[in-house]
């Protein structure tokens, strides 16, 4: 698949994976419970634009995406890929190399109505493999913080392999989780 292609509608037994609409603002607000009216709205602005403004550029299609249950229609949350610059070199277990490098990070968040029924593991697991197949990465990455026990068992059930930050900073670097490709 070219770049320039926006990425399509995925879908799973039970979700489908599709752009934002400006309609969809009250959901995703709940979902990312946003306190910052200003910030959000930029947010939206973004989130609703990119996906055919990267594939203009001929871009990957970074952004969050609605994740939304296949009988309800209803928006149960948001995943996505994220470009990702940060200091991973310094994580246990991480290969040696540049401290700063740059990954392409999964991104994930649920409704709260909506958590514990497996959809972040199958919208992750759906977006994985389109990314895996259109774009053949050596991996993909998700962060989060070690209090974040939800979703560092997405990952696990994702099959990521999982590295700790030894280091109190970046806050958002404290365990990251690491899918390999596998062909």
């Amino acid at each position: 698949m070219a770049t320039g292609t926006a990425m399509p509608v995925l879908r799973t037994a039970r979700l489908t994976i599709r752009p934002l609409i400006a309609a969809e603002a009250p959901a995703c607000r709940a979902t990312l419970a946003v306190s910052d009216d200003a910030a959000f709205e930029r947010w939206l602005t973004w989130a609703v634009a990119a996906p055919a403004a990267l594939a203009d550029l001929h871009q990957p299609p970074f952004g969050e995406r609605a994740v939304v249950h296949a009988a309800t229609g209803e928006l149960v949350g948001l995943v996505g890929l994220v470009p990702a610059l940060g200091p991973f070199a310094q994580l246990e277990g991480a290969a040696p190399g540049c401290p700063w490098t740059s990954e392409l990070g999964l991104y994930w968040a649920l409704a709260p109505g909506h958590r514990g029924r497996g959809y972040a593991t199958e919208a992750g697991a759906e977006l994985a493999r389109y990314l895996f197949a259109a774009f053949s990465p050596a991996r993909l990455v998700a962060m989060t913080e070690h209090t974040n026990a939800a979703s560092q068992a997405v990952m696990r059930r994702l099959g990521m392999r999982m590295l700790e930050n030894p280091h109190p900073e970046p806050g958002w670097l404290q365990v990251v989780g690491v899918l390999e490709r596998t062909t």
